[in-house]
């Protein structure tokens, strides 16, 4: 997760003495916050689609031009498919090697397509080598070969030209912008703000600053940009806009400051990183990571980015799916059982808190009387509550009740795995539930789940006490910081033995 210990970085944590600031969100002006709610496009993810697709579209332009041309005299085989594929391989590994699957290259055309001609040209020498090396260039049709190098180049071409065009209107659109929000001010930040904004290939696009310090020490604008208001002020922006990377541009010697602040920007789905701009420590290159030339150093990482988004985004939808299809007889058996038994609507839906505290609404199977519904949880069930119908009593204790939350999951608003979503104004001896457990909102770092580790674990039903509570946030951000598919699976797995466990579930 980060070089950092939370619990070390929470107990060194003390309350900032700032001053009052306007609310960073209540600033906003409504422009800029239709811009911050777009969602960004990864350009690693882009990077890899466009590697695939290119690799696919020439296989697929050869075997086609092999159809066309030699159906029915030359066998297409092993010895055509070989080819092809050392074409399209060679290919695509000469583009990487030229840099022409980064977003630097696919907003330029005219660079782009010199590069391109010359890999795929140095692709069918080097072919044409090897075949008249391994004497087997009789075995291929020199017209096909002839056809396929410049229908070949004017496809790549083409298809860059269109990418080029829609990477330049996505690129006026923000979406494959960094939206940073730097934290500190005075010279450092005026620095480093210099140093990001001489790049013009970083895909940096800074926010605004937030500064802990009063007015007197703290301009109201740094290097053009303004000062939007205090660490509070930054978890409140970033609760209502895009925001993808905090840079620290205090000095590392204030270790006592960068914890206070880190306590309460943790909990945040966000990187954050600290400025090595200025530092006068110097480390190894290695162990820096770079915003275009500009070094920093890691503190946090969003858990979930990039193609891991992608991969929990279809294993969600695609098994979803399938559970939904397996169990919509007993989700029938179970409506019908609800509507027959008492009167009121069938499904219960409830406003609980997603990924970085968006309101969701999650449906449940009814397990109350309808005018005894409390959908703010503001008074926990208990053993044998008189609010709790007989068919809720037992869809309650099995988890049958939460079989409507497949939808959720086929809408995006839930995973399959993830922690728990809490009712709003959920409680734990007497106490919501935030107020209990330090860092409780790290848990919505990531999409909440139908089940999850802590689940399985035991930690399951009434939460009753504050150790209970902080049993199932310790295993919830287990999970945040161990994601794998495969701890996913092991899960889903374990989830139905879990729910035969059933002293804690009213």
């Amino acid at each position: 997760m980060s070089a950092f210990d939370i619990r070390d970085l929470l107990e060194a944590a003390t309350p900032l003495e700032v001053q009052p600031h306007h609310r960073a969100d209540a600033a906003m002006p409504l422009a800029e916050t239709a811009v911050a709610g777009r969602t960004a496009i990864s350009p690693v993810v882009v990077a890899g689609l466009i590697r695939a697709l290119e690799g696919a579209l020439i296989f697929a332009l050869g075997a086609l031009l092999h159809l066309v041309m030699l159906y029915g005299r030359v066998a297409f085989g092993v010895t055509y498919a070989g080819a092809i594929g050392c074409i399209a391989a060679i290919t695509v590994a000469l583009l990487q090697t030229a840099g022409c699957y980064r977003i630097a290259a696919f907003r330029t055309f005219f660079k782009s397509a010199i590069r391109i001609t010359t890999a795929w040209s140095l692709t069918f020498l080097v072919v044409a080598a090897g075949l008249v090396l391994a004497k087997v260039a009789d075995h291929y049709s020199r017209l096909w070969l002839a056809t396929f190098y410049g229908t070949g180049l004017g496809a790549l071409l083409i298809g860059r030209f269109i990418l080029y065009r829609v990477i330049e209107a996505q690129t006026r659109a923000g979406r494959f912008d960094r939206r940073t929000a730097i934290v500190g001010g005075g010279k450092p930040a005026e620095d480093l703000i210099a140093a990001l904004e001489a790049q013009s290939d970083s895909g940096i696009r800074i926010v605004g600053v937030f500064d802990d310090r009063n007015t007197d020490r703290s301009s109201d604008v740094v290097a053009g940009h303004p000062k939007l208001g205090n660490v509070d002020d930054l978890v409140a922006y970033a609760r209502h806009a895009r925001l993808d990377l905090i840079v620290f541009t205090i000095p590392i010697t204030a270790e006592a400051r960068i914890l206070q602040m880190l306590a309460k920007l943790w909990v945040l789905p966000i990187d954050i990183r600290l400025s090595a701009h200025a530092a006068k420590l110097r480390l190894r290159p290695r162990s820096y990571s770079y915003l275009g030339s500009v070094p920093v150093l890691d503190v946090f990482d969003k858990p979930i980015a990039d193609w891991d988004v992608v991969v929990k985004a279809l294993f969600d939808r695609c098994v979803g799916l399938l559970m939904l299809l397996a169990l919509s007889p007993v989700m029938m058996s179970v409506a019908l059982a609800v509507r027959l038994s008492s009167r009121g609507p069938v499904l219960f839906r409830q406003k609980r808190h997603g990924f970085n505290n968006e309101l969701i609404e999650v449906f449940k199977f009814r397990s109350m009387y309808v005018d005894q519904c409390d959908a703010g949880a503001s008074k926990m069930v208990t053993r044998g509550d008189p609010r709790v119908t007989p068919v809720g009593r037992f869809i309650r204790k099995t988890s049958l009740d939460e079989l409507p939350q497949l939808f959720n999951v086929l809408k995006g608003d839930l995973s399959l795995v993830g922690p728990r979503p809490h009712a709003l104004q959920a409680k734990a001896a007497n106490t919501l539930y935030d107020q209990v457990v330090d860092g409780y909102f790290a848990r919505h770092k990531v999409k909440p789940g139908i089940t999850g580790w802590a689940q399985v674990n035991g930690w399951r039903g009434e939460t009753d006490t504050s150790e209970k509570l902080q049993r199932r946030v310790e295993h919830d951000l287990y999970y945040i910081e161990n994601w794998s598919v495969l701890l996913d699976l092991q899960i889903l797995a374990t989830t139905p033995f879990a729910l035969l466990k059933t002293e804690n579930a009213y």
